[in-house]
C-alpha cells in the first residue's frame, strides 16, 4: 500500500524536526558545560591571593592579566553570557520538543487512519 504525499511530506517534516531537537540538546549541553567550567574556575580564583599571576586566554594565546579582578570580572560576564545562552536554548529546545510531540501524535493517528499500520502488520505475518 503507498503512503499518501501528505503523509510522507509530514514525516520528512517529523525527521528534521527530531534532528534539530538533537541539535539543540546538545548545543545546551555544550554550554552547561562550559558554565559548569567557568564557574568552578571563578571558585577556584576567589581563593588564590591577590598577587597570584593571572592568565586569560585570547584567541589562540595565554596573555598575563593586569589583576586578578580583571580575569573575575571576564570570568562572571562569561558566566552571565552562558547563563542567557542557557535559557535562550532551553526555550527554543521546549517549543521544539512541545511541535515534535504533537506532531508524533498527529503521524500516530494518520497512520491508523489511513490503515496503514494494520497492512503493515499483516504483511508481516504473512511472511
Amino acid at each position: 500500500m503507498a503512503i499518501p504525499a501528505k503523509l510522507q511530506n509530514d514525516l520528512k517534516t517529523y525527521q528534521r524536526l527530531q534532528q534539530e531537537l538533537g541539535a539543540v540538546s546538545q548545543q545546551r549541553a555544550q554550554f552547561e558545560l562550559k558554565l559548569r567550567e567557568t564557574s568552578r574556575t571563578l571558585e577556584e580564583i576567589q581563593s588564590l591571593p591577590e598577587d597570584t599571576p593571572m592568565y586569560r586566554t585570547v584567541g589562540g594565546l595565554l596573555v598575563k592579566a593586569k589583576t586578578k579582578k580583571d580575569v573575575i570580572d571576564q570570568l562572571t560576564e562569561d558566566k552571565e553570557t552562558l547563563e542567557v545562552r542557557i535559557k535562550a536554548v532551553e526555550r527554543q529546545e521546549n517549543h521544539l520538543r512541545e511541535r515534535y510531540e504533537s506532531m508524533q501524535k498527529e503521524l500516530t493517528e494518520a497512520i491508523q487512519a489511513a490503515g496503514l499500520a494494520e497492512s503493515a502488520t499483516s504483511a508481516r505475518t504473512k511472511e
